[in-house]
C-alpha cells in the first residue's frame, strides 16, 4: 500500500525532502547485507510504498508539499531534481507569496478555508495515483504558522475526505528556548487539534535532536539541515519495509496501519515517541561494531529511564517491583523517572536479525496493568540493513516519554494567557479565548490519561 506524504510549512517541507532523500540513497545503496532476492523485494516494496515512476527515469515522490511563501517549496523542487536520484512532482505544490506570520490562526483561519479546494485537489490528485492508498503521513512543526495552524486545518479536511483512511502526523516540537514568542500557544492549539483527527502523533524534540547532533554525530556547527537529516534517518528506520513477524518473508503490505494497530490500543492515547540507535558519524561505521545484546540492553533501558538518546543513561532507573500489594498507578509504587508503556513496537535491521531474542522488552513491569505484555508489544525485522548500519534497531513507544514536555508547554501557555499576553493577535483572526480554554482543557485530560498509566 503506497503513503501520501503532506508536506506542511518550511518546517514540514525541508524535514519531507530530507526524508525522501533518506529513503532513496537506502534503497540505491550496494550496503544491503541481504541476497539479492531479498533487496529486489525490499527496493519494490519501498518504491511501492513512498514514490511512483509517472513515466519518468526517476522516481517521483508521493508528496504534496504547501507553503504560504514560495521560497522553500522551490528550493525542495530544485534540489530534488538536481540529485538524479528521484524528484517531486511538477504538479504537487501549492504556495503563495504571503507566510502566516507566526500566527497559528493565521494559518487555521484564514489560509486554510481560503485555499482549502486547491489544496485538497492536489491531495485528492495524489491519492488517485496509488493501486492502494494506505493513508497519509503529514509532517509540520508546532511553532509557527502555516505547518502548525494550516497543518491542523489540512488534517480535519483530510479526516473529512477520506474518512476510512489512517492518518499519522509527523510533528517537530520546538526548541525549549524558544523560536517564537508565541510557540506555545501555537503549540497547544495545534496539539489539541491534531488530537481530534489523526490517528496519531509521532513527534520529534528539536532540543533532542540538536543533542544528538552535538554529542553522537560530533557535528561542531548544527544547521537546521544536519538537524532535519537525524530526523529522516530515524523516520526511514521506521517506514522503511519490514517482516512482519519472526519467519516471515513477505514484508508488510500496510505500514501506517500495522504501525498504529500495534501501537494505539485506545483513542486517549495517541501520543508516539521514537528512539533509534546506534547513531554516528559515517566515517566511524566501518570502525564500529554491535552486538544485538548490547544494543537491545541499550534500547530497553532507554525506555524505561526516558532517556532521549544512547549516551547518558540512567542505569539505576529500574522497573516497579512484580507483586507489590499497591496499584501500580499509585505514584510510590513507580521509581523515579520509570517510563511507563502503553505499547512499544521495536524495529530491528540488518544481520543475524531473526536470532534476536526480544523477551526483555515483554516485561509486563514495563506495561500499564490493562494491557497484555503479548498485547503491547510488537516486532518488526529484515535482514536488509538500513543506510549504512550493519545493524540498527529503532523503538517506537506510546508511553510518557513526552509527557514531561506536554506538560512544560501548556504550563508555559497557559501562564502567557493568564495574563491575556498576544491573545488578540488570535482574536482578530477568529480565535476566541473559549477556543483556548477548550484547547487547554483538551491537553490537561491527555496529560492527566498518561500520568495515571
Amino acid at each position: 500500500m503506497s503513503i501520501v506524504t503532506v508536506q506542511l510549512g518550511q518546517c514540514g517541507n525541508q524535514v519531507g525532502h530530507e526524508v525522501f532523500s533518506s529513503l532513496c540513497s537506502d534503497i540505491r545503496g550496494t550496503h544491503g547485507l541481504c541476497s539479492r532476492r531479498e533487496n529486489e523485494s525490499y527496493q519494490a516494496a519501498c518504491q511501492e510504498r513512498f514514490f511512483c515512476q509517472e513515466g519518468s527515469a526517476v522516481p517521483v515522490a508521493r508528496a504534496v508539499l504547501v507553503d504560504m511563501e514560495p521560497k522553500v517549496i522551490s528550493q525542495a523542487l530544485s534540489m530534488a531534481a538536481r540529485s538524479g536520484s528521484w524528484k517531486y512532482s511538477e504538479q504537487s505544490h501549492f504556495c503563495q507569496k504571503q507566510g502566516s506570520g507566526n500566527n497559528w490562526a493565521n494559518g487555521y483561519s484564514v489560509h486554510g478555508p481560503r485555499h482549502k479546494e486547491a489544496i485538497m485537489d492536489l491531495v485528492q490528485r495524489e491519492a488517485e495515483k496509488c493501486e492502494r492508498l494506505g493513508g497519509f503521513l503529514t509532517i509540520m512543526s508546532m511553532a509557527g504558522g502555516t505547518g502548525s495552524g494550516l497543518g491542523a486545518f489540512v488534517t480535519q479536511c483530510l479526516r473529512d475526505a477520506f474518512p476510512a483512511s489512517f492518518i499519522l502526523n509527523h510533528v517537530i516540537w520546538p526548541y525549549g528556548t524558544g523560536e517564537v514568542i508565541v510557540q506555545n500557544y501555537n503549540s497547544v492549539l495545534t496539539l489539541s487539534h491534531l488530537y481530534q483527527s489523526a490517528d496519531a502523533l509521532l513527534v520529534h524534540e528539536n532540543d533532542v535532536i540538536h543533542r544528538i547532533c552535538a554529542q553522537l554525530m560530533n557535528i561542531k556547527q548544527i544547521s537546521f539541515r544536519d538537524v532535519n537529516q537525524v530526523i529522516a534517518h530515524q523516520l526511514g528506520g521506521v517506514f522503511q519495509p519490514t517482516h512482519t513477524g519472526e519467519g516471515h518473508s513477505h514484508y508488510s503490505r500496510n505500514p501506517l496501519g500495522d504501525l498504529l494497530e500495534s501501537l494505539v490500543p485506545h483513542p486517549e492515547f495517541r501520543l508516539l515517541g521514537l528512539r533509534n540507535i546506534p547513531q554516528m558519524p559515517e566515517s566511524r561505521l566501518a570502525f564500529s561494531s554491535f552486538s544485538w545484546a548490547g544494543l537491545l540492553k541499550h534500547l530497553r533501558q532507554m525506555l524505561i529511564a526516558r532517556a532521549q538518546m544512547e549516551e547518558g543513561i540512567d542505569w539505576q532507573v529500574r522497573p516497579p517491583c512484580p507483586g507489590s500489594s499497591i496499584p501500580s498507578s499509585h505514584p510510590t509504587n513507580k521509581p523515579l523517572h520509570f517510563n511507563t508503556s502503553l505499547a512499544n513496537l521495536v524495529i530491528l535491521r540488518g544481520k543475524d536479525v531473526h536470532g534476536v531474542d526480544l523477551g526483555s522488552f515483554q516485561d509486563p513491569s514495563l506495561y500499564t496493568p490493562w494491557l497484555s505484555p503479548q498485547e503491547a508489544f510488537s516486532a518488526r525485522r529484515t535482514p536488509r540493513a538500513f543506510n549504512k548500519y550493519e545493524k540498527s534497531a529503532s523503538l517506537v513507544s506510546n508511553s510518557q516519554f513526552l509527557l514531561k514536555p506536554l506538560d512544560t508547554i501548556v504550563g508555559k501557555a497557559w501562564n502567557m494567557f493568564a495574563s491575556k499576553a498576544y491573545v488578540h493577535q488570535y482574536t482578530k483572526f477568529g480565535i476566541e479565548e473559549e477556543d483556548f480554554l477548550d484547547s487547554f482543557t483538551t491537553l490537561e485530560q491527555v496529560i492527566s490519561s498518561y500520568t495515571n498509566l
